[in-house]
Parts: C-alpha cells; sequence; structure tokens
C-alpha cells in the first residue's frame, strides 16, 4: 500500500490513529491538521510512530524558531538576496502542482555567502517552501483533491566550479537537510536538464544529505528535455524558453517577473568577514621561503579542493603534480597544474578546486619567497574527494536515479 490517504493497509489506519492520539497537544501548531498532512509524517519514517512523533515535534519548534507562519508575509530578505538568489515559481505541471525552477548557472555563491549571512540566505530558501507549501493548500482547494507536492526544474547549464565552492556545498547541504527533516514528502518529481559534464561530480558531493526517496525524484533529461517537459507540464504552464508558450505579460519568454535569473553580485555588496571560515591548520611561513604539501590523489577524476586565508599581506599559491615516484623532485621538474599566483587572501578568503585528470601526488604551494621582510600566517584546509562511483547518473539520455 502507497501510505495514502485511500490506499492505507489495516496496519498503517492503526498507525496513523495512535499518531494522531500522541501529538493531540501539538495539532494546533502545525499548517494543516488533516490525514494527508500527517501520513506524510509517517511515511516519511516508514510508520515508525516514536520516529515520526520525535520528527513533527521537532519541526513544531523549527516552525516556531524561525516563524514560519508569518515568514512569507512579514520577513524581508535583504537586498543582495532578492536581487541575486536565482529561481523562481511559474505555473503547475499537469496534475495542479506548483513547478519550482532553480536556475543555477547564473548563481553566485561566493558573492552571496561574502555578502549576507549564511543564515539569511537559509532563511529564503525556507520562505521559498512555505510559499510553496501555501501554493500547495489553495491548489488542493481550487482543484477538490490533495495536492501536497511540488515539481522541480534544475536548469543546470553554466554549472561550473565556482558551484561546488566548499562553503557553498556545505550551506546547500545544509539547506537539503532541512527541506529533508522539516518537508517530508515535498516534492513529487527533480527534473534535471542541460547537465554538464561536472554534474556527476556536483552531485556526488551533496546526495549524502538526500534520503534514498528523494534521489529515487530526481530524473535527469537527455537532449529532448523540453518535449520530456511538457509531457508533465503543459505548454501555456511552461515559459517560452523552457519550451512552453508562457510568457511575461510584456512578452518576455523567460518569464522574469516570476523566475530570477541572478547573477554575478557586485563587490559592492560584499561585507567584509561575512563568511567565517573554519580550517584545519595554520603555519607560519619564513620570509623568503616557501611551503609543500603533498597530497596523494588515488584516482583520476578525483576533486581536489582547498580554501585558506593569510594575515596582513598577500600569499603566493599554485599547484603540481610529481612526475617521479620515490625521488625528491624541485618544482621546476614537476608537472605545473595551477599557475602560482599571488592572492589577496588576506582580505577575501581563497577557495577553489580542480578535476585531477591523472592520479598521483599533488603539491601544493604556498609562496612566500618574494617578500624579503615579513613572514606570513597561513590557515588552510585541503580535502580529496573521490571521483563519481558507477551509481552516480550520468548526464546523457534519460535515466531515473535509482
Amino acid at each position: 500500500m502507497s501510505g495514502r490517504v485511500g490506499d492505507l493497509s489495516p496496519k498503517q489506519a492503526e498507525c496513523l490513529a495512535q499518531f494522531q492520539e500522541k501529538i493531540q497537544d501539538i495539532l494546533p501548531s502545525l499548517p494543516a491538521q488533516h490525514d494527508h498532512y500527517l501520513l506524510r509524517w509517517l511515511r516519511a519514517r516508514n510508520f515508525n510512530i516514536q520516529k515520526s512523533e520525535a520528527m513533527i515535534r521537532k519541526h513544531v519548534e523549527f516552525r516556531k524558531q524561525m516563524r514560519l507562519d508569518t515568514i512569507v508575509s512579514e520577513w524581508k530578505p535583504p537586498e543582495v538576496i532578492q536581487k541575486y538568489v536565482s529561481g523562481g515559481m511559474s505555473g503547475y505541471d499537469r496534475e495542479g502542482s506548483p513547478v519550482w525552477f532553480d536556475v543555477i548557472g547564473p548563481l553566485d555563491p561566493k558573492g552571496l555567502l561574502m555578502s549576507a549571512s549564511k543564515q539569511d540566505y537559509q532563511k529564503t530558501k525556507i520562505q521559498h517552501a512555505e510559499m510553496l507549501q501555501q501554493e500547495c493548500r489553495r491548489q488542493s482547494q481550487k482543484l477538490g483533491k490533495n495536492v501536497e507536492a511540488i515539481t522541480l526544474i534544475y536548469d543546470c547549464e553554466g554549472l561550473g566550479l565556482k558551484h561546488i565552492w566548499k562553503p557553498a556545498i556545505e550551506t546547500y547541504g545544509e539547506i537539503l537537510t532541512m527541506f529533508e527533516e522539516n518537508y517530508p514528502e515535498g516534492l513529487k518529481k527533480v527534473f534535471i536538464i542541460k547537465a554538464p559534464k561536472l554534474f556527476p561530480v556536483a552531485y556526488n558531493l551533496i546526495k549524502h544529505f538526500m534520503c534514498e526517496e528523494t534521489r529515487r525524484k530526481i530524473v535527469i533529461l537527455g537532449g529532448d528535455w523540453q518535449e520530456d517537459l511538457r509531457k508533465h507540464i503543459a505548454p501555456d504552464q511552461l515559459p517560452v524558453v523552457y519550451g512552453g508558450t508562457r510568457t511575461d505579460p510584456d512578452g518576455d519568454p523567460r518569464c522574469r517577473t516570476m523566475i530570477n535569473y541572478g547573477g554575478t553580485v557586485p563587490k559592492s555588496y560584499y561585507v567584509q568577514d561575512s563568511l567565517k571560515v573554519q580550517y584545519d591548520c595554520s603555519v607560519t611561513i619564513s620570509r623568503g621561503s616557501s611551503l609543500q604539501l603533498d597530497f596523494h590523489v588515488p584516482a583520476a577524476s578525483s576533486l581536489l579542493r582547498w580554501q585558506f586565508a593569510s594575515e596582513g599581506a598577500d600569499i603566493g599559491f599554485g599547484v603540481y603534480r610529481r612526475t617521479k615516484e620515490g625521488e625528491r623532485q624541485k618544482l621546476s621538474e614537476m608537472q605545473q597544474v595551477l599557475l602560482s599566483q599571488r592572492y589577496n587572501a588576506h582580505m577575501v578568503p581563497e577557495s577553489s578546486c580542480l578535476i585531477c585528470s591523472e592520479p598521483g601526488v599533488y603539491v601544493l604551494c604556498f609562496d612566500n619567497s618574494y617578500s624579503v621582510l615579513h613572514s606570513k600566517k597561513v590557515s588552510y584546509s585541503v580535502e580529496v574527494v573521490p571521483p563519481p562511483d558507477e551509481q552516480s547518473p550520468a548526464p546523457q539520455g534519460d535515466v531515473l536515479l535509482q
């Protein structure tokens, strides 16, 4: 049985009755009290009453702390978030569920996190979630049937290394975890369109934040993605740019009044020290010297990523790969992977990564040889992320993630 209203086994029906009895004290605090809503929490915990009760009670506290009952009408995000967080709702699918577009390419994670607090960014995503839940309730009343989940379209055109910047991945992971804990069964289907070669790497970094049920709802569409979307969403509900006929009142095919396409955040929005990064190590590099750090990369297509900050002045940084095993090598004898440059890491923390085309020992070099007067304190974190496993999705064809 599906565990939904009208399709409950006797045991599931008994669990629902017991669940309702146990949470009588918090029912008024919930945005809905009907069986459709309560069954979402039971399905999320496989009808384990104790776990479902703990989950929904935790959500009630979350609602109080975040003031979710008024977050849509009363909370206003900072201007930089309103202007540069991409995405928006446009239309409904063929079953009446709201359709939300996440437009990844123009998103500037570092600019946003350097310009607003992580908490404001997360609160904005919560506001979006609450808005969509309200829209589901309106659709339920309008259509005379239960609408409880949304269709999500991820436009991955332009997905690049800036999007897998470690603080961005960590923030996104926290948001995914928040969704899993507070909006169970809120997703009907997730369509990935225009996925580039980097997509499996990005997905591999975030998939562990999602439960298995969520992963099963992800569908990667291939070259005929517009036709596939039209099977689920009527053309008049789908913006022209995504294969439909819908436009803004002024004829804009991108429907910009509904979908924000973001963009690079101007540095005038940056707030010094707005981003607090915890580093694994700190070291002082003497004047006129350098520091070499060896990292073993066991397989091709692994991701090597780093973040660092210096104190007082800039620091040089480059990446190399050893070409001989078991022998001492000078930097000049190694393969240069990333050109050594001086970074203003004392002003803005540096964070980046590269996909290693070959296995081997990669050398990260912090260079202070150009400074004849000053030592430099450098704080850093480095991580080697294995390549996507064979079960990770490949952005080719129509693939249903298992």
